[in-house]
């Protein structure tokens, strides 16, 4: 089966593209390789030949030089200028983003940020020539990664977040995000985004909020509102099951050859 993808583009941003991989349709007789697991880290007795070629596929269909990723770890650290990464190993930095910009020659490195519920958010300058992948987990918006990494980000390359755009891919919505211990995994100061009945988390709203109050403008805020626990057959879902792969997702500079 070939890779799926969800193109995006941010609107009056030339430059930058994006791409939301979907997984191929589950069935009992499927492996997460065979769906199109890109992670070498997500601890299964998958096909590990398998998920490389998915991998290197992916970089050849979306046309890609390279690929860069990080060790994700649920923290809030952002690594800045990464370089490609060989697609036969597991990366060996930990991060939960990366960004770069035109000016180091990174043209065509896509910043792939891997998730089974997380939220995979990408950011871009108006300019078309800086760029950054952000993986947001639950413990990301608690730590309040996402107006920190928006602030680094903006400090590294002297920029505005008023001219920042950011959309955000499939992930846990807001009717299956369920905490059960919200007490004291999240506490009162995300009360607001948390439905006692439901004992659920509007995730979404609350990194849109997040953005928000780290400056980027409301209608720069974008959203795929692709819930992958309830559309488990399409995308990974970790709450769904536990065994899952992760699916890719992406953002790059295109080449002035390319916007021109």
């Amino acid at each position: 089966m070939g890779l799926r993808f969800i193109p995006f583009r941010f609107p009056g941003v030339d430059g930058v593209a994006c791409a939301f991989q979907m997984a191929c349709p589950a069935s009992s007789e499927v492996t997460p390789a065979q769906r199109g697991n890109i992670s070498l880290e997500a601890g299964l007795k998958d096909e590990e030949t398998l998920v490389v070629a998915n991998r290197q596929a992916l970089r050849d269909e979306l046309g890609l030089r390279g690929v860069a990723e990080v060790r994700q770890v649920h923290g809030v650290t952002t690594l800045f200028e990464p370089e490609p990464q060989n697609l036969c190993f597991r990366p060996e930095k930990e991060a939960d983003g990366m960004a770069i910009s035109r000016d180091s020659a990174r043209e065509l490195l896509g910043l792939m940020i891997k998730t089974a519920d997380c939220q995979p958010l990408l950011i871009a300058h108006r300019d078309g020539n800086h760029i950054m992948a952000l993986h947001v987990g639950w413990k990301g918006n608690r730590q309040e990664y996402p107006p920190i990494a928006v602030e680094e980000f903006c400090d590294r390359y002297h920029l505005k977040a008023s001219d920042l755009s950011a959309v955000r891919g499939p992930s846990l919505g807001p009717g299956c995000a369920e905490f059960i211990r919200f007490d004291t995994e999240w506490g009162d100061a995300f009360a607001a985004f948390f439905e006692r009945q439901s004992r659920c988390m509007d995730l979404w709203r609350l990194t849109r909020e997040q953005l928000n109050r780290a400056g980027i403008p409301q209608e720069h805020i974008y959203g795929l509102d692709l819930c992958t626990r309830s559309l488990a057959r399409d995308f990974f879902s970790y709450r769904a099951d536990h065994g899952c792969g992760r699916q890719a997702s992406l953002i790059w500079l295109e080449t002035k050859t390319s916007i021109n």
